[in-house]
């Protein structure tokens, strides 16, 4: 099963930004965790952009060379109608995950443009968030 695992704005600089909220983890360990956990389950694509544009290009490439999107749209979830319009475009499944409990936080945060259109939310659970979302995932796809 071939995932797709994208990142959002400032989330390369997990380990380094707000550590009290996200954890000292950085991306890279958290993509290491999930290549350990999955693999032989899943076959899993990394991206991570600050820019929406290119965020929306990878999600657009992602037609015909996955079956699912892990993804983690950083502030981008609370604006972006692009990257909502592109996951809505391609038509795979995804799951939004989020480090830190959305709705606990600034009250900015409590809304999604991605939440309705998605199989489903992980948020709150830090590094852990990803792999619960994956494993979300996957467990939808082999219902299909």
């Amino acid at each position: 099963m071939r995932i797709a695992v994208i990142n959002g704005p400032n989330l390369n600089m997990l380990g380094r930004r707000e550590t009290g909220i996200y954890g000292s983890g950085s991306l890279e360990d958290i993509q290491q965790a999930l290549v350990d956990r999955f693999d032989g389950r899943a076959a899993l694509n990394f991206h991570q952009s600050n820019s929406e544009g290119e965020l929306v290009s990878m999600i657009q490439g992602l037609e015909g060379e996955a079956e699912g999107i892990v993804i983690n749209a950083g502030a981008y979830t609370h604006t972006s109608v692009a990257i909502r319009d592109a996951l809505l475009a391609v038509g795979l499944p995804f799951v939004e995950v989020h480090l830190s409990n959305v709705f606990a936080r600034e009250e900015f945060r409590h809304s999604s443009r991605l939440a309705d259109v998605a199989v489903g939310i992980v948020s709150g659970f830090g590094a852990a968030s990803y792999a619960l979302g994956l494993e979300g995932l996957l467990s939808r796809l082999a219902e299909k």
